[in-house]
This record gives structure tokens, C-alpha cells and sequence, in this order.
């Protein structure tokens, strides 16, 4: 049985190259530290602030400080 391949509507693959093609861009000339402020203000002003929220006090709630 042959499959039918038909047009896609979105690239998910395409899309994620030129997300990263432009974060790096934008963070090419910056020192570590600038690139550290540079996702925690991306995460901070994003849709997925509460998630990041709830997932980090999770983490630091249940992670070992010793490790």
C-alpha cells in the first residue's frame, strides 16, 4: 500500500531552525552571564512563565543541594 503524501501546511523543523538561527544572533556577541539573563528574561516574559514558575520551586523543593 502506497502512502499519499500531501502538502504541509507547517514546518516544525524549518521553524525551529530559524528560532535558533535568530536566538543566536542575538546572543552571539554576549558574555555567559548576558546570555543567562537573556533566557531568564525570555522565560520571564513568556506563556510559559507560570509553568517555568511551578516547575522551578518544584525542583527546588525536591533536588538534593548537595548534588
Amino acid at each position: 500500500m502506497m502512502s499519499q503524501q500531501s502538502k504541509k501546511e507547517f514546518d516544525c523543523i524549518a521553524m525551529k531552525r530559524e528560532a535558533q538561527t535568530r536566538i543566536y544572533e542575538e546572543i552571539k556577541n554576549m558574555t555567559p552571564q548576558q546570555q543567562i539573563e537573556y533566557f531568564r528574561n525570555a522565560v520571564q516574559t513568556s506563556q510559559f512563565r507560570e509553568w517555568w514558575k511551578h516547575a522551578k520551586s518544584f525542583s527546588d523543593n525536591h533536588v538534593s543541594k548537595e548534588s
